[in-house]
């Protein structure tokens, strides 16, 4: 069944910032009852990027996320605004968060990341050819970033170390294209 089970019968913008939009809708659900269904529309794509040099080492970022009221290691991501293409913000995070420029971005997978109540999709990048360059961080954020072997990374993410799913869909994706040979 590919088609639309849900049946819109009004819907109203209940929260606006510079980041998302809360709409609420009220529907017809597939069992034909009425209800209400909420959704995050975000205005930005996602992007996640995993530099990897040439012995395999990557990097990591630390920062606070204040929805999870906690310290998390991530891999490097970011914003992708309407106006600049996934790429163009790939180069942009990476230079901003770890220091980092790359001449080579691979584009490895796109993902929808809580498709149950979001529109949120994004990008994954491994960028190879690294070299450094200065960092400069979003006004929002105080980051730290950590170099590690690729190996060391898997393994945190092995032992939930690392909890950002869409990290973890990187490393995982990364690792398996590392041993059939396509990195």
């Amino acid at each position: 069944m590919e088609s639309n089970p849900w049946q819109i019968m009004d819907s109203h913008l209940k929260y606006e910032n510079a980041w998302i939009r809360v709409i609420e809708h009220e529907v017809m659900t597939p069992a034909q009852k009425e209800g209400i269904y909420g959704v995050v529309e975000f205005k930005n794509k996602a992007i996640a990027i995993l530099p990897l040099d040439e012995d395999y080492n990557t990097w990591l970022v630390g920062q606070y996320r204040f929805p999870m009221e906690q310290y998390e290691w991530e891999v490097p991501e970011g914003g992708s605004p309407k106006n600049e293409t996934p790429l163009e913000t790939a180069k942009r995070e990476l230079a901003e968060e770890v220091g980092l420029v790359a001449t080579e971005y691979i584009l490895i997978q796109e993902v929808q990341l809580s498709n149950c109540t979001t529109n949120e999709i994004g990008f994954i990048f491994v960028a190879k050819g690294l070299s450094e360059v200065r960092t400069s961080f979003d006004e929002t954020e105080v980051l730290q970033s950590r170099k590690l072997a690729f190996e060391e990374v898997y393994q945190m993410a092995i032992r939930g170390e690392i909890k950002d799913n869409f990290s973890l869909t990187a490393i995982y994706r990364v690792k398996l294209m590392i041993q059939q040979g396509l990195l």
